[in-house]
């Protein structure tokens, strides 16, 4: 706009016909540059209360806020008896705590118009609130008397055993899921990084009020818990309201029993479920990847971007950037594939998951794996400028409103003791060079044995042998 060429004009209403709606940003007027986001990201405070749990906000000035309670625990912290417990629990969460049973629970949410939501990971455990920026009070009290004093009564439990077992049911026709328990339960097998996070139905059937009780005791402790807020939040305000509602909240552990995590050791091995009748074959093959605090993980990441992604409903075909995109429509490889890089506290599985039909398994593998091979020796300086840009993007991309701000917030204190500015990854990413990233891809894929999950019509999936042969080339 204003520059007599404007592709819509600056009224919008005289020609909507023409008004084209994803590039509605018009020209010349891009609402933000990249490097202004990253001047322009107000700082993350974090103040830690006298218990240990940690308080950290980000002020947006959002009409609105997210705000919850991130914790360190997990399925990696449950045992073969109990796994499955922490996902029960955060069906138990909105069921009612000993100052609001369930009904009062709801009317106290809902008068607010507040939307209360929760998620249990490996590692973590959430529950958070989006709420206007105004009832950030009420939204603390609510969560904080959810996680201290959930009722947890029988009749419900037994109530929440048909609903853990449906969601597990439905778990079953998520492929992608399957697969990708798999692929930790083959690579972490014997830890309890292998145990998914949803348990077994078994576990499911039997666990008690007394485990979920245990499980609470055990890992709900003060200094593994940051109370996170992003949008219209007022710092000093927040931990004004932690002190008075989460001060409680125990730091000692009975008989200084503190759960220190044990190291999991990663397993190159495969699991196979071979299974004719499905239309396709789900593959994941991954090497252990690197930790979420390790320095290595920004050139991971740009090694990713460079693999990409692919799915049949792409447009561009030939044109796209990736280069086993392109192969994967030339040849007609696979209906999809995601080149991924999950990191946990002390380990990581840096991996290509895709699905194919069952006649062309044995390609997509071969150029999956000739991917990493590139990636390991020939990576170009185009291909690195390329998959930096890419990866700044996504960074920036996904910090879209505050729910995920407050998620990145929460998800980082835990992991790193605080929060990284985007400049600081923007830094780091600008710093990996090609070689950088061939000696970082080099140390964690070349010559490594992978682990492998697969479902499905899998009949043409190599040996093992023959894909542990493909992490390295023979060359002089």
């Amino acid at each position: 706009g204003g520059n007599g060429l404007s592709f819509s004009c600056r009224s919008g209403w005289c020609c909507p016909r023409f008004k084209p709606i994803l590039l509605s940003l018009r020209r010349g007027q891009a609402s933000v540059s990249y490097a202004q986001s990253l001047v322009a990201a107000p700082e993350t405070r974090l103040t830690a209360l006298d218990n240990g749990l940690r308080v950290a906000s980000e002020d947006t000035g959002h009409a609105t806020c997210t705000v919850g309670l991130w914790i360190s625990a997990g399925s990696r912290y449950e045992s073969e008896k109990n796994n499955g417990a922490g996902f029960f629990l955060e069906h138990m969460a909105f069921k009612g705590t000993k100052k609001y049973p369930q009904a009062a629970l709801e009317q106290q949410v809902e008068s607010i118009g507040a939307h209360l939501s929760a998620y249990t990971s490996r590692e973590h455990t959430a529950y958070y609130m989006k709420t206007l920026a105004k009832d950030l009070p009420k939204a603390v009290e609510l969560l904080s008397d959810v996680v201290q004093s959930c009722s947890l009564n029988e009749a419900e439990i037994e109530q929440q055993r048909t609903v853990a077992l449906r969601e597990l049911q439905e778990v079953e026709g998520n492929l992608q899921e399957v697969c990708l328990d798999l692929l930790h339960a083959t690579a972490y097998q014997g830890t309890p990084l292998g145990h998914s996070v949803l348990g077994p139905s078994s576990n499911a059937r039997t666990l008690t009020r007394q485990d979920l009780v245990d499980y609470i005791n055990s890992h709900y402790k003060a200094p593994r818990m940051v109370l996170a807020a992003a949008g219209g939040v007022n710092h000093e305000e927040l931990v004004g309201l932690a002190k008075s509602h989460l001060s409680g909240v125990s730091f000692e552990y009975e008989g200084d029993a503190i759960p220190v995590l044990s190291p999991c050791r990663f397993t190159g091995s495969e699991i196979r479920v071979r299974d004719d009748d499905l239309p396709l074959a789900h593959i994941a093959i991954a090497v252990e990847g690197a930790s979420a605090a390790s320095p290595d993980v920004v050139p991971l990441m740009v090694a990713n971007s460079i693999i990409g992604s692919y799915d049949l409903t792409h447009g561009g075909g030939k044109h796209l950037s990736s280069r086993l995109a392109r192969l994967a429509v030339e040849k007609n490889l696979c209906h999809s594939f995601q080149a991924f890089h999950s990191s946990y506290s002390d380990t990581g599985l840096l991996g290509i998951y895709f699905v194919a039909d069952k006649h062309h398994i044995e390609d997509m593998m071969h150029w999956s794996q000739n991917a990493w091979m590139n990636l390991c020796t020939t990576v170009t300086e185009s291909d690195v400028a390329r998959g930096k840009n890419a990866v700044k993007a996504s960074l920036v991309g996904q910090l879209n409103g505050t729910t995920p701000i407050c998620d990145d917030i929460g998800r980082h204190i835990l992991n790193y003791g605080r929060r990284i500015p985007l400049a600081e990854w923007d830094a780091r990413i600008d710093a990996v060079t090609p070689k950088m990233l061939r000696d970082v891809c080099s140390k964690y894929i070349y010559d490594k044995c992978p682990a492998v999950a697969a479902v499905g019509p899998i009949e043409q999936l190599p040996d093992y042998n023959r894909m542990r042969s493909a992490m390295y080339w023979l060359r002089f």
